[in-house]
């Protein structure tokens, strides 16, 4: 076979391999809708030089199973941990939440005074305006992302 034709061949067989591969690939699936939805996700924004933040959201079981959140991490801050502020003996504490359970149907809210996330060892300033990546943990093993906006100090 003269070399051209060889060439010509190859290119032909290559394209044509390369077509099958495409065709073969499967379609890409998309996963089924997540039963948890957040909502309004936002974080006071920590005074100067604080190494200490708080972040608060609405989170919402639409499905049939009860979902279970079993922690929080964010690129933002060495350690996220779920926190609920009590008032004993007029003296306000704060105390680790291992998880928080959410029925079907139902909702919880973290706010200012009550559950929240404890962001923790800020690598940096939280600006007023700042999207801040949250990541929830689900004992599922899933994964829920989450942007939360930096609000200016007392704007709850």
């Amino acid at each position: 076979m003269p070399r051209r034709s060889l060439s010509v061949s190859l290119v032909l067989a290559t394209a044509a391999l390369l077509a099958g591969a495409s065709l073969a690939a499967p379609p890409a699936s998309s996963a089924p809708p997540t039963p948890v939805q957040v909502e309004n996700a936002w974080i006071p924004q920590p005074p100067p030089g604080s190494e200490v933040a708080a972040a608060y959201f609405t989170l919402r079981n639409t499905g049939d199973a009860p979902i279970v959140l079993v922690g929080v991490s964010s690129p933002v801050a060495s350690e996220a941990m779920l926190h609920r502020t009590l008032v004993m003996n007029g003296e306000s504490m704060m105390r680790p939440v291992a998880s928080l359970t959410v029925a079907p149907g139902r909702s919880i809210t973290l706010e200012p005074g009550a559950l929240h996330v404890m962001l923790d060892g800020l690598r940096k300033p939280l600006q007023v305006g700042e999207s801040v990546a949250l990541v929830l943990h689900l004992a599922s093993g899933e994964a829920i992302h989450v942007s939360a906006r930096v609000r200016p100090l007392g704007s709850e």
